[in-house]
């Protein structure tokens, strides 16, 4: 299947969580700027907060996996798709520019996040989280995702994304309480693959137009 835009995937997403999601406490929790224009239709059709989890993460490289991430408060997660024997084995052999790789990632998150902060945990705490992707092709941005929730006490998580790989859907199913996802790939092309339009702002317009969001709500 593919989406003539992000913003088209995810008013079908909404579409599907309307029923059920109308009148419940939800916060829409978009995982790069990809997902956030997923997001806000999901947002606006249940009337929620829409915010975004600034993620970093961190490639093997010439391997096109990523090993883990790193998450705004500063904590890095391997990718649990990764077994122990294969993350200790990458460790040793770029230990120095994985630490260097997670330096550079953390200055680029708090050159974003400026004197605030992106997520106010406030708003996610006591509701349904709905966490959206635009397309997990492994999935290492959802164990960061976890993390990151896991001292905050939410209802239930949801995840919503138009497509995902095979892997990551076999990895949703024991981590999270729900999924809506439009289309599972067996050989999954990259994310970019599946929109007929790929224009997705920077990563600071989409920061500013979060804030802007989060200070309507508050």
């Amino acid at each position: 299947m593919y989406f003539k835009s992000r913003t088209v995937a995810g008013e079908e997403l909404a579409s599907k969580l309307l029923e059920k999601y109308r009148y419940e406490d939800c916060a829409v929790l978009a995982l790069s700027d990809g997902a956030v224009l997923v997001g806000e239709p999901i947002a606006a059709a249940l009337h929620s907060v829409l915010t975004m989890l600034l993620i970093e993460s961190i490639e093997i490289p010439g391997e096109g996996i990523n090993i883990g991430g790193l998450n705004q408060s500063g904590r890095f997660t391997y990718n649990g798709m990764l077994s122990a024997g294969e993350v200790e084995g990458f460790r040793q052999e770029y230990f120095g520019l994985f630490e260097e790789k997670k330096r550079e990632a953390m200055m680029r998150i708090n050159r974003l996040l400026g004197d605030g902060g992106l997520v106010n945990k406030d708003l996610l705490r006591g509701r349904n989280i709905i966490l959206v992707s635009d397309g997990f092709h492994d999935a290492a941005s959802l164990d960061v995702a976890l993390d990151f929730l896991k001292p905050i006490s939410i209802q239930k998580l949801i995840v919503a994304t138009p497509t995902a790989s095979v892997q990551s859907v076999d990895r949703l199913h024991i981590t999270v309480d729900e999924m809506y996802i439009l289309d599972v790939k067996e050989n999954f092309m990259g994310v970019d693959h599946y929109y007929d339009e790929n224009n997705v702002p920077s990563h600071e317009d989409t920061v500013k137009k979060i804030n802007d969001i989060i200070l309507n709500w508050q």
